[in-house]
């Protein structure tokens, strides 16, 4: 029966590649950025309602969200769409190929449980503002992900750090990122004829940048803290007396950059102390660590082609932050990494990356992946003991999370 519907997968795939890579095209083609994906949206709405699919434009309260569902009762799996892009630089994180994976894993995973006749549910998510814009936040606020027995995508990486014949990665950990906005606000002065009547929010900002710089000598060696300055005053003449700085806490588990962001803020309270300026946090939209499941990850690694997808190997193929870390804590979940024709130089967030992600060569590995995530989800649906391991395992995975463990491979 397994080796039956890889088949009846691999032909829908196939034949509905003029509807898959018609989308892959179109997005690329068309970036938008966060919250702004109105032509992707409505090319999804468009292509899905032609094949028959009842679609719900607008979903779970996001403009340019979607979903489309197939089956009835049973378990739920979902495929997260991606399609936002980078100002300036266009689908430089692929994410044009993140949808066309997922739509093709929606499509087969459909195609097996049709088959089937079985019971269950196959949900294609379009999920908007991944990149900073934390879309997966608000879908997941508004129940998005709600009794899912597990939720998959693939995200693409630099293909020139792999080594033929590996094409991917299925255990991918990413790191949580804590954001926050801090606003000092001070007196205004002239700076020439009474500069002892101001209070400078612009020194704030630099003792605190000064304080953060020296504390990264102490912080683990996979943490990171980065950070801009947002205002820092109109003119010379005059002292800032309203200043801002944005800075990203990361590391190995949310609770873990939790903490390290109570370190940050203490040199920026200091800060504010040592000036009189007053002081106040703003909170972003943070992201948490990536949890894959392992059970999930194995599954993915059976289903592809022998010998190309490694376990964890470069453990550092795409790093960063993702939104998708916080679904990871509603559900198990699945994000591994596929790479595509890079040259030295050109990962995520550059033009070369971009350019490439708009190969068809790229577009071939997209649907590979798709494929494999098809047939992990008809597992999920059709293997009762397989998706209770999937639970067993997260929920002792969220149990390490909220002691602060990573999650092990």
């Amino acid at each position: 029966m397994a080796h039956n519907m890889t088949s009846v997968i691999n032909d829908e795939i196939k034949s509905r590649n003029a509807e898959i890579s018609s989308i892959n095209k179109f997005i690329h083609a068309n970036p938008e950025l966060a919250y702004e994906e109105h032509k992707a949206h409505d090319a999804f709405v468009s292509a899905l309602q032609s094949l028959g699919f009842e679609v719900t434009p607008h979903a779970f309260g996001l403009e340019t969200a979607f979903s489309a569902e197939y089956g009835s009762g049973g378990r739920l799996v979902i495929y997260n769409a991606e399609y936002d892009a980078l100002p300036g630089i266009g689908h430089a994180c692929g994410h044009n190929l993140i949808s066309s994976s997922s739509f093709a894993a929606f499509l087969g995973a459909v195609a097996a449980l049709k088959a089937s006749g079985q019971p269950g549910r196959v949900r294609l998510l379009g999920t908007p503002a991944e990149e900073g814009g934390g879309g997966k936040l608000k879908l997941i606020e508004n129940g998005a992900f709600r009794d899912a027995a597990a939720c998959l995508m693939v995200h693409p990486g630099p293909g020139h750090n792999l080594t033929a014949p590996i094409r991917g990665v299925a255990f991918v950990n990413m790191l949580a990122n804590v954001k926050m906005r801090v606003h000092f606000t001070g007196r205004e002065s002239h700076a020439a004829i009474a500069p002892w009547e101001g209070v400078n929010a612009l020194d704030a900002v630099c003792l605190g940048y000064t304080a953060v710089s020296m504390l990264r000598q102490q912080i683990r060696p996979y943490e990171r803290v980065h950070g801009v300055f947002r205002a820092a005053g109109n003119r010379a003449n005059v002292t800032p007396a309203d200043c801002t700085v944005e800075y990203y806490c990361r590391s190995a588990t949310k609770r873990g950059a939790d903490a390290l962001w109570a370190r940050v803020e203490k040199c920026f309270e200091g800060s504010a102390i040592a000036t009189g300026c007053e002081m106040r946090v703003e909170p972003l939209n943070s992201y948490a660590d990536v949890r894959p499941s392992r059970g999930l990850c194995e599954a993915y690694v059976e289903a592809m082609p022998a010998g190309t997808v490694s376990w964890n190997e470069p453990a550092d193929i795409l790093g960063g932050s993702t939104d998708m870390g916080d679904v990871c804590y509603q559900c198990p979940g699945f994000h591994g990494v596929f790479g595509i024709g890079t040259n030295e130089g050109e990962s995520n967030h550059t033009k070369g990356f971009a350019a490439a992600a708009g190969t068809e060569e790229a577009y071939e590995r997209a649907l590979e992946c798709g494929r494999g995530m098809a047939v992990v989800g008809w597992k999920v649906l059709s293997d009762d003991k397989f998706a209770e391991r999937l639970r067993s395992e997260w929920e002792t995975d969220m149990k390490d999370a909220a002691e602060g463990k990573t999650a092990s491979a």
